[in-house]
């Protein structure tokens, strides 16, 4: 509830003003001077101050009232003020409005008048007080972004700067991080941001992937061998939790570890020790463990696939990394990084590379990019060079400058993506022709002129905006509750 303070030496006046703002629903301090006045602003939280301008008795000139506002203003520049006077004088009027005087009154008020001007001051103040809240948060976001390594990342949606601001906030601790993503997203990037943003900058950071390893050697990998150990093994070797000591270890494709891997990994994170292959002699090390998996880890828990106390000793906070098909104000940055400022992009191009899904993520709009250099006939690089056709309409991209993290628009000339193979482009060219003719009717026509949707409809709908309700209803003309209704009719699951 907003608190009113109001200023006036006439208590009939207060308590007149106190009873109307009351049942309105605002709650109100009454005091007679400037001195209790000044004192209640101090001390409460004021949503609005309904002044007097004359407080000692045969006193008109309104001096006193002119300066306990300027007294006001001087600790409380933006606090509305409402002067209220039965001696108006419009020169005195005009100069305190000019000042900041959110509005001047003549005594006897209209009821009506005065509580439309009380709302709207009090909405206009709330609206002020919460800009300059996100306006200090963004300054402060953009100066740790400015004093931060991000290791070369590029972004420009909101998605990846949420990420990258949390990873950030995170990085000073030595806590377990999860990060979660589709292959190809940009999990190894933040990684890389995590620790060379940590107090353990300086100290190792091993990655291991453990995707990568044959199962039979994952475990002599991560906590080492001595000779003899297996065939091969001619000599002791570390492994990378003591390669890692003291710093970071970056454990990718973690999904992959076998149960008798996990059993070890949990007892290191619990403990610190551990035991080489082949040898009885226990071992510690104090490692932070960053992880990242592309699978679904509770699913795995559920199979029996995961060690759910691993999985929490893991997750003590995870980054989740969308796709870059939802990351689409990423694109047009990316691609500017990868192709360099010899190439621009036409605007169909920019738009088909904008509408493209990108199933593999930022690697695949990577390759794309380099085969595009690599057979481009001029420095233009035109839809043919990525195999991909056009789409109606241009939208817009904004994002942030991949340098210093400053915010930009992105509808410029910027290059554009390749499909690494013949199949794969010959895939993007059917994926774009279903595309073109999806758009062409889709977002444009409500459900009064396309008719009732199918449930092959809605499936497709589903499979084109990758399950987000909000845009499926969006392009078949429903509200969302209408379409969950039709998906339940239809037996369509999300």
């Amino acid at each position: 509830m907003d608190t009113i303070l109001i200023v006036d030496d006439n208590q009939a006046v207060c308590s007149a003003l106190s009873l109307m703002l009351e049942l309105n629903g605002f709650k109100t301090l009454t005091c007679f001077s400037p001195e209790e006045a000044l004192s209640q602003v101090a001390e409460q939280e004021i949503a609005l101050v309904i002044q007097d301008m004359n407080f000692t008795q045969d006193t008109t000139s309104g001096e006193e009232g002119k300066r306990l506002f300027y007294d006001i203003r001087a600790s409380q520049p933006q606090l509305p003020i409402i002067l209220l006077t039965a001696w108006t004088q419009l020169e005195l009027a005009v100069e305190l409005v000019k000042e900041g005087a959110a509005d001047y009154m003549g005594k006897p008020w209209d009821d009506d008048k005065l509580l439309n001007s009380v709302n709207n001051l009090i909405s206009l103040h709330a609206l002020s007080r919460q800009n300059s809240q996100l306006a200090r948060s963004e300054h402060q976001r953009m100066s740790a972004i400015k004093d931060a390594d991000l290791c070369g990342i590029v972004f420009g949606s909101g998605a990846m700067q949420r990420c990258i601001d949390l990873a950030l906030q995170i990085a000073k601790s030595d806590v377990s991080v999860l990060i979660t993503g589709p292959n190809g997203a940009g999990k190894d990037k933040l990684a890389d941001i995590l620790h060379a943003n940590s107090p353990l900058k300086h100290k190792p950071f091993i990655k291991v992937n453990i995707g990568a390893l044959p199962m039979e050697l994952l475990e002599a990998e991560l906590f080492g061998a001595e000779a003899g150990a297996f065939t091969g093994a001619n000599k002791a070797r570390i492994g990378r939790f003591e390669a890692a000591d003291g710093g970071t270890l970056f454990l990718d494709e973690i999904g992959n570890l076998p149960l008798s891997g996990q059993v070890k990994l949990l007892r290191v994170l619990q403990t610190g020790e551990f035991e080489r292959l082949g040898s009885h002699q226990t071992r510690k090390v104090k490692v932070r463990v960053i992880s990242a998996t592309n699978a679904d880890l509770a699913e795995d828990i559920a199979s029996g696939r995961f060690r759910e106390d691993l999985f929490y000793r893991l997750n003590v906070i995870e980054l989740a990394l969308p796709p870059l098909n939802q990351r689409q104000d990423d694109i047009l940055p990316l691609v500017n990084h990868f192709i360099g400022q010899d190439f621009s992009l036409s605007k169909p191009t920019q738009q088909a590379l904008v509408s493209y899904p990108w199933p593999g993520n930022v690697r695949e709009l990577e390759n794309a990019c380099k085969r595009a250099v690599i057979l481009a006939a001029s420095p233009t690089l035109t839809m043919a060079d990525f195999g991909l056709k056009p789409v109606s309409g241009l939208k817009p991209v904004s994002g942030l400058n991949p340098v210093s993290g400053t915010p930009s628009t992105s509808s410029v000339s910027v290059p554009s993506p390749v499909a690494s193979q013949q199949a794969q482009e010959q895939r993007q060219n059917t994926r774009f022709a279903e595309q073109e003719a999806e758009t062409d009717r889709a977002p444009k026509v409500d459900s009064a002129s396309r008719g009732e949707p199918t449930g092959a409809d809605i499936e497709l709908a589903l499979a084109e905006h990758n399950g987000v309700i909000a845009r499926v209803a969006k392009s078949l003309g429903l509200s969302r509750q209408a379409l969950y209704r039709r998906m339940e009719k239809f037996g369509i699951e999300k």
